[in-house]
């Protein structure tokens, strides 16, 4: 089983309001051919409607549309080669499993022997084989979910669309599904755009992420660059866990929370800053660290043990709050720090990023 070419996919201009509450706000975006997209965003950003526009289902106030060189916004959704994977599944419960990943092949009238190959393998791709004639009432979750995506790619769609699909799984079957929809994406070489509000899934399986709040693209860009190098403090503040420190600018330095501040990315000319401190990036220092710069005093307000990782929560000498992961060893030895202790904590220049404080 293939996927037809894949194309690639061009928002311009992209506007939808609905009385004084605006959806999207002019979207500008460009989807590579091939590439795994999630948009990302919380309740209400904006992210499915976007997809609702993508999949023909919302007509946007204005803008335009491309998928490759065809103009799209006026295209009823059934012309535009687009495989959908919904939230609740949407499967037909008086179907049985091959009906239902067959239904879209039975509308483009494609003979009855290539139907039958063809859901034979999507049923293998998904690992659902020998289940085509069981019902979807007596499946479980995640194997609905496999029917749902398996008749969303049977009629080789060269665009794939799936909206929140993972969302009502257990966290470990959702995990796993993951890396299994990932893994698929490669196989067919689709074009895939992909809701969802959990930032660990985006960043687990995107090529790109396009983070998204109040109908505007926050920032497009890889996982890596997008937790990394938030754009702004709405990106940073809502892709991981972050602690947001005031930052003084002091001649020609930068001061935060009382020490010198150094980092390694150009501080903007003008306007206020904040630092964004990510659990994993504090350090806990020795005695010896007092006076350097990125040098944190701090007194333990609680010390959280989760199995795999240790948290750490302190207030610095001027007050603020900070959350620190993984601040000591597991080793035998090592001494753990307690509820009342003081102690520095350090972050390196690299991992010192500053943006925007509005």
């Amino acid at each position: 089983m293939s996927a037809r070419a894949a194309v690639p996919i061009t928002i311009r201009k992209v506007s939808k309001s609905y009385g004084n509450a605006t959806a999207l706000d002019a979207v500008d975006l460009d989807i590579r051919s091939g590439e795994f997209l999630t948009l990302l965003g919380p309740s209400g950003s904006g992210k499915t409607t976007l997809l609702m526009v993508l999949a023909g289902f919302i007509r946007p106030d204005s803008g335009s549309l491309r998928f490759g060189d065809r103009e799209v916004i006026r295209l009823a959704p059934h012309k535009r080669d687009i495989g959908i994977v919904f939230q609740n599944y949407a499967l037909f419960p008086h179907m049985d499993v091959a009906a239902n990943i067959a239904f879209p092949l039975k509308l483009r009238g494609v003979p009855a022997a290539e139907i039958a190959r063809r859901v034979d393998d999507a049923l293998e791709l998904v690992k659902l084989a020998g289940l085509g004639g069981r019902r979807v009432d007596a499946l479980s979750g995640g194997q609905r979910q496999r029917v749902a995506l398996a008749r969303a790619i049977v009629f080789e769609p060269s665009i794939v669309l799936m909206d929140e699909p993972l969302s009502a799984l257990d966290k470990q079957l959702r995990e796993t599904m993951q890396i299994e929809l990932r893994q698929l994406h490669d196989k067919l070489g689709t074009t895939t755009i992909y809701v969802t509000h959990d930032q660990r899934e985006a960043l687990t399986m995107s090529d790109r992420i396009a983070v998204i709040q109040h109908g505007r693209v926050m920032q497009l860009d890889t996982p890596r660059a997008i937790y990394e190098q938030p754009a702004n403090r709405f990106v940073a503040g809502f892709i991981g866990e972050s602690t947001f420190l005031g930052v003084e600018r002091v001649g020609g330095g930068l001061r935060c929370a009382g020490t010198p501040l150094r980092v390694a990315r150009p501080v903007a000319a003008s306007g206020a800053l904040a630092l964004v401190l990510r659990p994993e990036h504090l350090r806990l220092l020795g005695p010896g660290a007092a006076g350097a710069d990125n040098v944190f005093d701090a007194r333990v307000t609680q010390v959280i043990y989760q199995g795999d990782t240790l948290l750490l929560h302190a207030v610095l000498a001027d007050g603020s709050k900070v959350v620190a992961r993984n601040v000591a060893s597991r080793a035998a030895h090592a001494v753990t720090p307690r509820a009342g202790d003081t102690l520095r904590l350090g972050v390196d220049a690299e991992d010192a990023v500053l943006v925007a404080d509005d």
